[in-house]
């Protein structure tokens, strides 16, 4: 989804997120800058591939605030293994 500012892109993704976890579902929220982070830390930690491995078990994968700052390679590599862990298998819901 992209738009302005406060037009209501983040809500409507949580929305969407809340009802799937209404029908059982798993959801996962995350600002991407935050995502980032976490995975950066977990390749420092050892823990990268469990990470890797829960966002891959999520059902609705919510990346949020998408492309407010330039990706280097190696987020460009993670958001490639994340897709394509769920690619037409999972739902992913992209703001920006």
């Amino acid at each position: 989804m992209i738009g302005a500012t406060s037009t209501g892109k983040s809500f409507l993704a949580c929305a969407l997120a809340q009802q799937a976890c209404r029908k059982g579902y798993r959801a996962y929220y995350r600002r991407t800058s935050r995502l980032f982070d976490d995975l950066r830390l977990a390749r420092a930690d050892g823990s990268y591939g469990r990470l890797l491995a829960k966002l891959a078990r999520t059902d609705v994968l919510v990346l949020d605030d998408w492309g407010l700052a330039p990706l280097g390679d190696p987020e460009r590599r993670d958001v490639l293994e994340i897709l394509e862990d769920s690619y037409a298998v999972r739902a992913t819901i992209v703001t920006s």
